[in-house]
């Protein structure tokens, strides 16, 4: 690596390159990632509706370590690191579930859904011991547009302000956030840096060059209008709709339902996003979850009306986004990995000047400026 790759100067982001080619490989950068933005951020972890009745819980992995979020009898959400404080086992080991006690499956200690330690065998015959000693340690957990989110870190600004003005936005666009309810999940393997994931998804200059399923996604909104806006830390890109559009995803639009036609999508700092598809009556999550300095999972939650049957135009945009459109931006992700090994590559030039705003890559380069800072303070 030169001395060139190696560092991203404030003349080259002023002269408009990008992050160097090392930051989407590199361990030791992939280490402080983990702990000044991974550790210390808000994670998506449920829908409001995953977590209604007494005793359903969530579970989430971050790196190694695990948070449990659930719904308490007092209709109170709390998070808990997911670990038993008598000999640290993990106590629970499923996404998702219920149960009316969180009991550890080695030694039987029982913890209440407020996180107290309830009962633990033969602790009687200890001295000194006191049961409101050893509670389960809680997790700061926050919502916003009905979404539940973790942050380990205790310092971290509420979600409320670090998005001051997100929720408003995201409503104008997805009437129904507050009476969702779950389709399905899906996690993909993804051969790739997070970030590399990431940029693909807040850039649409590949829109009419990358494949089939990205031109059908032209053909639904009005490109030329497409727009990407960054409000600190978190974003938007949208399209809107195309007019006299009939179909979508090979299907009829009579008689459908939908949240928007519109192509909406907020993201959040650092890896998730809300969206939903034109003419779809869902919204969707996906995640870009690290799991290595060149790997990850990408999470896809689609989240349906409740009580509404869901439309078969929108059965097909969750097939289309499962088995076309995410498999070819997928492909792309490993391709652009690859490459970014490459002698021949250091850093490149974003595309960004007048007349090209909708396939401009300032929102690339206002998360990269993000990622920079964080571990580089």
């Amino acid at each position: 690596m030169s001395t060139q790759a190696a560092q991203w100067s404030v003349e080259d982001q002023l002269a408009g390159y990008s992050l160097p080619a090392h930051y989407f490989y590199d361990e030791s950068v992939f280490r402080q990632e983990k702990t000044e933005i991974f550790f210390k951020s808000w994670h998506l972890v449920a829908h409001l509706s995953e977590l209604r009745e007494p005793g359903s819980f969530v579970t989430q992995e971050i790196f190694e370590q695990s948070v449990i979020v659930i719904a308490g009898r007092d209709g109170k959400i709390r998070a808990f690191h997911n670990v038993c404080q008598h000999r640290g086992n993990r106590l629970v080991q499923a996404r998702r579930g219920s149960s009316p006690a969180i009991t550890c499956g080695y030694h039987a200690w029982t913890y209440a859904l407020d996180g107290c330690l309830r009962g633990a065998p033969n602790t009687q015959d200890v001295p000194g011991f006191k049961k409101s000693e050893h509670g389960l340690k809680p997790v700061r957990v926050e919502t916003l547009a009905s979404f539940v989110f973790v942050n380990l870190d205790r310092e971290a600004k509420p979600i409320a302000e670090m998005a001051s003005g997100a929720e408003a936005e995201i409503r104008r666009f997805l009437p129904d956030l507050d009476r969702l309810r779950l389709i399905e999940e899906v996690d993909v393997p993804v051969q790739a840096n997070w970030k590399v994931i990431q940029e693909n998804s807040i850039e649409g200059y590949h829109f009419d060059y990358s494949g089939p399923a990205h031109k059908e996604l032209v053909q639904l909104i009005d490109f030329s209008g497409y727009t990407l806006k960054p409000h600190g830390e978190w974003w938007t890109y949208i399209g809107p709709p195309k007019k006299d559009v009939t179909q979508a995803y090979g299907l009829s639009l009579a008689g459908a339902t939908w949240q928007t036609d519109w192509f909406f999508n907020f993201g959040l700092w650092p890896n998730a996003t809300i969206y939903a598809f034109p003419y779809a009556d869902m919204v969707g999550t996906f995640i870009m979850i690290p799991t290595g300095p060149e790997t990850s999972i990408l999470r896809f939650g689609y989240y349906g009306v409740a009580g509404r049957e869901l439309p078969a135009v929108t059965k097909a945009c969750i097939r289309w986004m499962n088995e076309d459109l995410g498999p070819e931006d997928i492909s792309l992700n490993h391709s652009n990995q690859r490459g970014l090994h490459s002698f021949g590559f250091e850093r490149g030039r974003y595309l960004i000047g007048e007349g090209i705003s909708n396939k401009s890559e300032h929102l690339v380069r206002h998360f990269h400026k993000l990622c920079y800072d964080a571990i580089h303070p």
